[in-house]
């Protein structure tokens, strides 16, 4: 097997890296201490095409293939240390503009696509609920047939992007004996559509920069044409959306785990204890040896997961492999690099206790741990 990558591949990497490094990094500390995003490092992105890079060139995207989104998220990880606008962007791509590029009518792609991916829309996905988060069969929120369209009333709650989402994918009951299998739809609804609005947006441990609140729908009116794909298939859209964000989410773990690791080694080397470097010592060698593990593991399982999204029947297994170990090896990796540094990585200013403040959450989101080790299970028959 090839684990080279093209040259227009190694160039895509080269310009995120560099493009993250010269532009989104400035005033992080204080963005994630005030809990602020930002629309205009958002445009920037959009400039050299990061939140379209999924998306069909025809409707402004810059087409590139799952491998090379996975590339293209990793150097996002690497180069930029605001994991929470990273995160947000990634919600936008692989949640929303995903689904809409595989599901979405002509009529739809062409109205929605070309503004998510110059920066004019940001998306958002919505599907968890206050009572239903990894239990997708108990969804409440529900939409009901009525003047030649469909009225939707419920609540989704830790909505990434939610409170500054101009699109959003939504999913309601339309027909409660099929399940979730054939009796749940995927609509997509416009910021300013009567009846639909952003609720409270949540403080969080990490990502901070990442806003996360409420959508409420309050008999909110869609024409047919609002339909994603269609009506009884919100299970396929659901399932687009959470392989390729399981399988490339991940990517900018990989990213981040190697930025963390390599501020590490340099910690290491410069920090002297005991009349010597303290990587020295093989109690903090050791550590960094396994990041690096963890590390060639994590891009390995992702990018397999990412070729598998275009090159067979299902990624699925693959996914949940890939987002269930890179996300516990991004956790151990920023633990780790706390530890190393001692009381320094407990200081804002070392950057290292946001890295773990941020990777918390990556257990969690996307289907947890234990969520993605039942999946697991099942296709292996138990």
């Amino acid at each position: 097997m090839d684990f080279g990558l093209s040259e227009e591949q190694r160039l895509l990497r080269d310009n995120i890296v560099r493009f993250a490094r010269g532009v989104l990094n400035e005033g992080t500390i204080e963005r994630d201490r005030d809990q602020v995003f930002s629309r205009d490092l958002w445009r920037r992105c959009a400039e050299i095409g990061i939140p379209g890079l999924p998306a069909p060139a025809d409707y402004g995207g810059s087409g590139q293939d799952a491998v090379s989104c996975a590339i293209a998220l990793e150097a996002l990880g690497y180069g930029c240390s605001d994991g929470g606008l990273t995160f947000s962007l990634c919600a936008h791509m692989l949640a929303c503009v995903v689904p809409l590029s595989r599901h979405a009518s002509e009529e739809q792609k062409r109205h929605y696509l070309p503004g998510l991916c110059d920066g004019s829309f940001i998306g958002a996905h919505a599907i968890t609920e206050p009572g239903s988060g990894s239990d997708t069969f108990s969804m409440r929120t529900r939409a009901v047939r009525a003047g030649g369209g469909w009225v939707l009333s419920g609540t989704k709650t830790f909505i990434s992007n939610a409170p500054v989402a101009d699109v959003a994918v939504v999913f309601a009951v339309t027909d409660a004996s099929k399940g979730f299998q054939g009796g749940v739809t995927a609509f997509v609804i416009d910021r300013e559509t009567p009846g639909f609005r952003a609720g409270q947006k949540f403080e969080k441990m990490g990502l901070r920069t990442s806003p996360v609140g409420e959508l409420t729908l309050q008999d909110v009116f869609l024409p047919d044409a609002a339909v994603l794909g269609r009506v009884g298939g919100g299970s396929a859209v659901f399932a687009t959306a959470m392989d390729w964000e399981r399988s490339l989410l991940v990517a900018a773990h990989v990213g981040a785990m190697e930025r963390v690791m390599e501020k590490t080694i340099e910690y290491a080397r410069l920090r002297r204890q005991f009349g010597q470097p303290i990587g020295k010592f093989q109690a903090v060698a050791h550590k960094i040896a396994d990041m690096k593990v963890q590390l060639d593991a994590a891009r390995l399982l992702t990018w397999r997961a990412a070729w598998r999204l275009e090159h067979a029947r299902s990624a699925s297994l693959e996914a949940s492999i890939a987002k269930l170990y890179a996300s516990e090896a991004l956790l151990k990796t920023a633990l780790d690099a706390v530890q190393v540094h001692g009381g320094y990585g407990y200081m804002v200013e070392y950057e290292v206790e946001r890295a773990l403040r941020d990777a918390v959450g990556s257990t969690i989101y996307s289907g947890t741990s234990e969520m993605q080790r039942n999946i697991i299970a099942r296709w292996l028959g138990l």
